[in-house]
């Protein structure tokens, strides 16, 4: 049966115990802490502390800077760090000679199967012999479906930034194109202005020139045709200035245009996006329920993909969480 590493336990068939654990010793903390779990999920009642083991391998991960989550030990000093961060009496001293009576052989670090060994009483013939289930296609495509969400969590998060991205841009392409529309809006509120004062102007001396006396009406009429005549330049300038706004405004409107269309599509894709990631999700917990009710199966394993599928959706928007 393959391990969450690959590895097959089966190749350590023919070893003995101190081999076994050699081997145990070397695999990262993840994988020490499932065959833990795998051997002794209701033996030990590991079930109950699944979540506890969690803590503790991320907090290895954690200290340990130079190999992170493919670390497999802890130098004494980080292993102190460890014990003090979760409250423990026991210094790293005692949980040597505590497994060395059980059979387990000093080596320079500390792997995080000898903390689990000491937290739960177990011996070193017990892990080095610990039942890992036997059904290992099952747990083969378990694993095949916690990959294929990562691998579409990566896609949520490829296609996020891609649309981040994209929204920045329309918003810097918008910003010169508002900027544009309002000097629009302005110069044509202003040849609106500059044409109605000219035409209520023109209104004002025509009414003079078809009223009162001759000597009015000849005087508003001499009025009427020096201002119909004349270069009204303040309309003139006004109209100049909107015709130029208004290339302006619509040079700016195709680049805005593009990149907004381009923010919506990314946007859009993202949404696709979390909407996979979802639907895979969805399909290995429900394979993963169906998996649990068989017996023989490797549960501290399965119970691990569960647990970090959970961690993923963590990152899905809220409706899509459930």
């Amino acid at each position: 049966m393959l391990t969450m590493s690959g590895k097959n336990p089966n190749e350590l068939s023919g070893k003995n115990d101190n081999e076994k654990l050699r081997d145990l010793f070397s695999r990262t903390y993840k994988e020490q802490a499932i065959w833990i779990l795998n051997g002794f999920w209701e033996s030990k009642g590991l079930k109950s502390k699944a979540e506890d083991v969690w803590k503790y391998v991320n907090k290895h991960v954690e200290l340990d800077t130079a190999k992170k989550d493919e670390g497999s030990q802890l130098d004494e000093f980080n292993a102190h760090r460890f014990l003090e961060f979760f409250g423990e009496t026991l210094t790293v001293l005692a949980m040597r000679e505590k497994l060395a009576k059980s059979g387990v052989e000093r080596i320079k670090n500390v792997p995080i199967s000898h903390y689990l060994m000491t937290k739960f009483n177990l011996t070193a013939q017990e892990v080095a012999n610990a039942p890992q289930g036997s059904n290992p296609e099952e747990l083969a495509h378990a694993q095949q479906m916690l990959d294929a969400v990562l691998a579409a969590y990566a896609e949520v998060e490829r296609s996020a930034n891609e649309a981040k991205q994209r929204e920045a841009e329309a918003f810097e392409a918008e910003r010169p194109f508002k900027e544009a529309q309002e000097e629009l809006n302005a110069a044509i509120a202003n040849m609106k202005a500059q044409e109605e004062a000219y035409a209520n102007k023109t209104n004002e001396l025509r009414a003079k020139s078809e009223t009162g006396g001759a000597v009015q009406k000849n005087k508003a009429k001499a009025e009427l045709e020096i201002h119909l005549k004349e270069d009204p330049l303040p309309l003139r300038k006004a109209k100049i200035t909107t015709e130029a706004a208004e290339r302006k405004s619509d040079k700016l409107r195709a680049p805005f245009k593009a990149a907004r269309e381009a923010a919506e599509q990314a946007r859009a894709a993202a949404d696709a996006a979390v909407e996979e990631a979802s639907q895979r999700v969805k399909e290995a917990e429900d394979f993963l329920t169906e998996v649990k009710k068989k017996p023989g199966q490797p549960y501290g394993a399965l119970w691990w993909i569960e647990r970090q599928l959970e961690e993923q959706k963590k990152y899905l928007p809220g409706s899509k969480r459930k």
